[in-house]
């Protein structure tokens, strides 16, 4: 081998092994710190991408879950409200059933209605007042408008119809929280209850907007035109005031893991029919128990809504477990996904031990290397001395 001094290829190699092992060990230092394998898109880049694909399904799946539960609660809630709806239901079946026989004298009768029209109203007022994080969960299908059951095209009501003196209306309001009440002096007409009515929705008790109209059949309509009311009077001029039932709502919930949205199974979805005594809904509306015949009549009509009671609770029953099963699947789902992300991306600290105690080794053995491969090139002087 020729002696050189220009080059010192020796230690040009050392420095490079040494370079590389300090490299080495740099990034197993940082394996070891973060506890992660895959730190950087040059550790490993496939790696790297299927592992940020399984991070964003685990939280779509994680918040879907959330979503389900969230679904589960208002559905549950909505339960609770036609439970409710059942229990006074079945009273009316029993009120009903008293006034269908002969002998009810015209007070008892009067009494039994009294309870009766409670409990209509008493409908209306869950269908308008059941809620689920601050929201109604029948908001879509409270009913706005409310329309006398006396008046017609031949004797219309007018604003100088005379009211009953003491009868009392009210107005609740789901949007202001507020109740309105008139109460009916001596020689008050339409016109006195309509200024009334007015003159609470430019206070706030009821919502802007809120009046009291005539309609082509001639019958007073009360609406607010977008959040729910209930109203009620025992005004012999107005008779009962018939709620118009609102359309049927739809409890849609995500649960898919961000790969497949706009499919059909990324979606559960839950019709809520509308909630009230209204025509259209539990169609109770116009029923009465002023005689065993109308008694008779009420009776049916309450079987049949207890029926269509019945089958809603079904359906959100259905959709409940529907809601629990899929929650379930997506635990799994979320488990295994972060099993497997762990299995690429989490570094093994033995392993990652084991290497950092041999690149320290070979740091430790290169910079000797180094060392004596620079004192080998002085050997030449030894030759011009």
């Amino acid at each position: 081998m020729s002696l050189t001094i220009l080059n010192n290829i020796s230690s040009l190699t050392a420095e490079n092994a040494l370079s590389n092992t300090q490299a080495s060990l740099q990034k197993t230092l940082t394996q070891l710190s973060t506890g992660l394998k895959i730190n950087s898109g040059s550790d490993d880049a496939a790696g790297l991408s299927i592992v940020n694909g399984m991070t964003a399904s685990i939280a779509a799946l994680t918040q879907s879950q959330q979503n389900a539960s969230n679904g589960i609660g208002m559905l549950q809630t909505a339960d609770g409200a036609l439970s409710q709806v059942t229990t006074l239901l079945n009273r009316a079946v029993t009120l009903a059933t008293e006034g269908a026989t002969s002998g009810v004298t015209t007070s008892q009768a009067a009494a039994l209605q009294n309870e009766f029209g409670s409990i209509l109203s008493e409908i209306n007022q869950i269908g308008q007042s059941t809620n689920f994080n601050g929201a109604n969960v029948f908001a879509s299908n409270a009913p706005t408008t409310f329309t006398s059951t006396q008046g017609s095209v031949a004797t219309p009501l007018t604003a100088a119809t005379a009211l009953t003196t003491g009868s009392v209306t009210s107005i609740t309001d789901s949007a202001t929280g507020g109740t309105f009440v008139f109460k009916a002096a001596a020689g008050n007409t339409i016109a006195d209850l309509q200024a009334a009515i007015i003159a609470a929705a430019g206070s706030g008790t009821l919502s802007a907007g809120t009046a009291a109209t005539f309609n082509a059949a001639g019958e007073l309509s009360i609406t607010n035109g977008s959040t729910g009311i209930n109203v009620t009077t025992n005004d012999a001029a107005l008779g009962a005031m018939n709620a118009t039932a609102g359309t049927n709502d739809t409890s849609t919930v995500y649960i898919g893991d961000g790969s497949t949205v706009g499919a059909a199974n990324t979606t559960i979805s839950t019709t809520i029919n509308s909630l009230s005594s209204a025509t259209g809904s539990l169609n109770l509306a116009g029923n009465d128990l002023n005689s065993a015949s109308d008694s008779q009549a009420a009776l049916l009509a309450v079987t049949a809504a207890i029926t269509t009671v019945s089958a809603q609770r079904g359906v959100i029953g259905a959709s409940v477990n529907r809601l629990t099963a899929a929650t379930d699947v997506m635990s799994n789902a979320v488990t295994n996904l972060q099993s497997a992300a762990n299995s690429l991306q989490n570094a093994d600290i033995g392993k990652t031990v084991a290497n950092m105690t041999q690149y320290n080794v070979l740091q430790s053995t290169g910079m000797a290397a180094l060392q004596q491969s620079n004192q080998a090139q002085q050997a030449v002087l030894k030759l011009v001395q």
